[in-house]
């Protein structure tokens, strides 16, 4: 325990310092202004900050990722209160009772509620990042490639299963992302497929600039589409939380943040399903579910801490077993390949100091969020009213610099040009955006595995079930399959409604 402590206070030390100090204020607001700029997304600003940052000292550079991750979060509550547009996927929840509150003259009061959930939900998750790291990673010790063979699957079916309304469609677009994976050499012998002699695509698609691609140029062509909007207002009343609102709605903070936290953890299901989580769990709870929809102050603060929970939640899994909780996640564990350092099982015994910085890196951006949040308000109000059409030009250019800086390839700038196309299409028939990107982070980890597993079996696919976790993984995935089909997912909740009778009449 003593060590843990010493170990947290080293790593809080090293970012003490003046230049640390700046460089966590410069990137929590440059996440914010991303998150609270429609069209722009904490995927891409992840993303893109990690192809201008990877010439960094890895710790510097990961401060700055975390922090726009935590900062563009929270930003996307800013355009959803004031403008009923959400800056981010993860904060159309708060449209619903944040734009109706701006409405009424309470904007002010409705950005301080959105800060205060936010903080708290970070903090409540960073917390849990702290607790349940070294448990998770102690019991992932114990996996071998069965496990993390299902590991992997079950990744991408329950991102397909929960991340949209179809379930089909997620699926396609999970094994979509897993036949991208496919392209290049094979991991064990190196044999070229999908290259077509082509050498550049013999080195497989690169992580980033598919990325950059799906969630940046994607952006931007759907922000082409999309109608300009107007602010409610150019001025708001206070914006500093109301002690009375956190201790009012203490069940809904705790309720949330750990909806939001447990979210994060499971594979690709993200921010935005945080909030919608954890709304729907408040509204059910909640005594005045009439006001929701209408300016429910518990709403707004429900969503906000519920999405906010989810960011320390979604590293958990990429500490532990360097699987992506969400999709800004998956950007910042690409960071971290890029930088050296190996996310996994391994991670608490080859870098442990790196895990105590990664709790120390939340806090600070934490503090630094409430800090804008409670003192930048008018500078916030003046970036919304710039006019997209200036923005999206400088968005492709950032994008196009990025996606060719990792490897100063032009193919990668081709890369991201071509996902940019696909993840517009998709968008269009909506599709889920987040299994498609696990299939492609995950692709890698499921093939490796499965081929080593079948080596250590012989070639048997028996262990795949008959051993302790890796059957519980094999049934929890063939559930959420099951599950996912409506006639399948009938027949089960008819079956269970006459098992109850029947224990009923017999009783």
């Amino acid at each position: 325990m003593l060590d843990s402590l010493s170990q947290f206070g080293a790593a809080f030390g090293t970012f003490m310092s003046p230049g640390a100090i700046v460089t966590v204020l410069w990137a929590t607001f440059l996440g914010i202004v991303i998150g609270a700029l429609p069209g722009l997304t904490a995927t891409m600003g992840v993303a893109l900050m990690t192809t201008l940052t990877f010439t960094m000292p890895h710790t510097e550079a990961i401060l700055v990722l975390v922090c726009i991750y935590v900062g563009a979060i929270y930003g996307g509550s800013r355009s959803a209160i004031l403008l009923n547009i959400p800056g981010t996927p993860a904060s159309a929840c708060s449209t619903l009772d944040g734009f109706p509150l701006a409405r009424q003259g309470l904007a002010g009061r409705a950005m301080g509620i959105s800060t205060s959930g936010s903080w708290l939900g970070t903090l409540f998750g960073t917390l849990c990042v702290a607790t349940l790291t070294p448990v998770l990673a102690e019991l992932a010790l114990t996996f071998q490639s069965f496990e993390f063979f299902w590991i992997a699957v079950f990744g991408i079916v329950i991102a397909g299963t929960l991340s949209g309304g179809d379930a089909l469609k997620g699926y396609l677009a999970g094994f979509l992302g897993l036949w991208i994976a496919t392209i290049g050499q094979e991991p064990h012998y190196n044999f070229q497929r999908f290259a077509f002699g082509y050498p550049d695509l013999a080195g497989g698609i690169g992580l980033l600039p598919a990325l950059v691609g799906a969630f940046g140029v994607a952006e931007v062509l759907q922000a082409m589409r999309a109608p300009a909007a107007k602010a409610v207002a150019n001025t708001v009343d206070s914006v500093i939380p109301r002690i009375g609102d956190v201790l009012q709605y203490w069940r809904t903070i705790l309720r949330s943040g750990a909806i939001g936290t447990f979210i994060g953890i499971l594979p690709g299901l993200g921010e935005d399903t945080a909030a919608w989580s954890s709304y729907a769990a408040a509204r059910r709870a909640s005594k005045e579910k009439e006001k929701y929809g209408k300016g429910s102050i518990e709403g707004l603060m429900s969503a906000e801490t519920g999405e906010s929970a989810c960011v320390p939640g979604a590293i958990i899994p990429v500490l532990t077993l360097a699987v992506p909780g969400s999709a800004p996640a998956a950007a910042l564990m690409a960071a971290m390949l890029i930088h050296d350092i190996n996310p996994g099982p391994m991670l608490m015994i080859q870098t442990p100091e790196f895990f105590y910085q990664i709790v120390a890196m939340l806090v600070i951006a934490d503090m630094s969020k409430l800090l804008f949040g409670l003192t930048l308000v008018r500078p916030l109000l003046w970036i919304l009213l710039v006019p997209r059409e200036r923005l999206m030009p400088i968005v492709f250019v950032l994008c196009t610099v990025g996606a060719f800086a990792i490897t100063s390839r032009v193919f990668d700038i081709y890369v991201m040009l071509f996902f940019g196309l696909i993840g517009f299409v998709l968008r269009e028939l909506k599709f889920p955006m987040a299994p498609m990107i696990l299939g492609l982070v995950l692709g890698e980890l499921l093939e490796s595995n499965l081929t080593r597993a079948l080596v250590l079996s012989d070639g048997s696919i028996a262990p795949f079930f008959t051993r302790p976790i890796s059957g519980v993984l094999a049934a929890i995935t063939i559930f959420s399959v099951v599950w996912s089909i409506p006639a399948a997912q009938n027949a089960i909740r008819g079956g269970m409604r006459g098992l109850l009778r029947r224990r009923a009449t017999a009783g």
